[in-house]
């Protein structure tokens, strides 16, 4: 099963879109990897440079409505928005910078890969069951740090799963916007079960697409001493850097 099929005019979310803070709600990198399928959509012949996601409440497992639109147009450079709502209620909005495709030079200055590739690495394993998308739509493997801990990491990332029901692989901004949202996930400094640590936004750029399946999210997390956080993400592909992401965080004891 995908991460969401198609009824009608909307989409529905499986339970393998489900987050690890409340199994009726998505993680938010499933809606974020949607509501770039959906801007890409708008324009295929450019492409995503920068996406930046607020969420606005908990997106629920089930049906969503997505409603997309360019709001700048322009043959080079467009600005594109979109909605994620249930039950006619917005809980994720989306901006998105389109830029044009064209043969300028070779990339510069792009860093090399900083670990090793996701091949010569084990899958990382769960203790925890069920469908989720952590645990079932996404494939993770343990790249350095201290992952298994508490603090920075490198995670391999790649979809297990279709993101739409019928669709085959996700694109590379979509895979790479579902993968940055991982990043107060795998780079904690706050226990899991005594903190929150949710993130109430999310920025992706990209210098580039991914290329090929996997994605390397390289992560830090940064707690300051009035509840708020902040998550900064390195992205790669098994040729290099291809972009950043941030998250703002929302800090609280449970």
């Amino acid at each position: 099963m995908s991460v969401f099929t198609r009824h009608g005019g909307a989409f529905v979310a499986t339970t393998h879109s489900a987050g690890p803070w409340d199994p009726r709600s998505q993680h938010g990198g499933a809606p974020a990897a949607l509501l770039t399928r959906e801007l890409q959509a708008l324009a295929p012949e450019l492409r995503v440079a920068r996406a930046t996601f607020e969420l606005l409440g908990p997106v629920p497992v089930g049906p969503v409505e997505v409603r997309a639109a360019v709001v700048k147009p322009g043959r080079r450079f467009r600005l594109a928005e979109a909605e994620l709502a249930v039950d006619g209620r917005v809980v994720v909005r989306a901006r998105a910078v389109l830029l044009r495709r064209a043969a300028v030079t070779e990339p510069t200055g792009e860093r090399p890969l900083p670990c090793p590739p996701p091949d010569a690495l084990e899958p990382v394993r769960f203790p925890s069951s069920g469908e989720g998308f952590h645990l079932t739509a996404m494939e993770l493997r343990d790249a350095g740090g201290t992952w298994a801990g508490a603090g920075a990491a490198r995670t391999w990332f790649r979809l297990r799963r279709e993101l739409v029901a019928g669709e085959g692989p996700a694109t590379g901004a979509a895979l790479a916007a579902a993968v940055a949202d991982f990043g107060n996930g795998t780079s904690f400094v706050l226990p899991f079960d005594g903190w929150l640590f949710v993130n109430t936004d999310l920025t992706v750029h990209l210098h580039r697409d991914p290329e090929g399946p996997w994605v390397l999210l390289e992560a830090r997390t940064t707690i300051g001493p009035d509840g708020a956080g902040l998550a900064s993400s390195a992205l790669y592909d098994e040729r290099g850097e291809v972009g950043l992401a941030a998250q703002s965080l929302y800090v609280d004891r449970r």
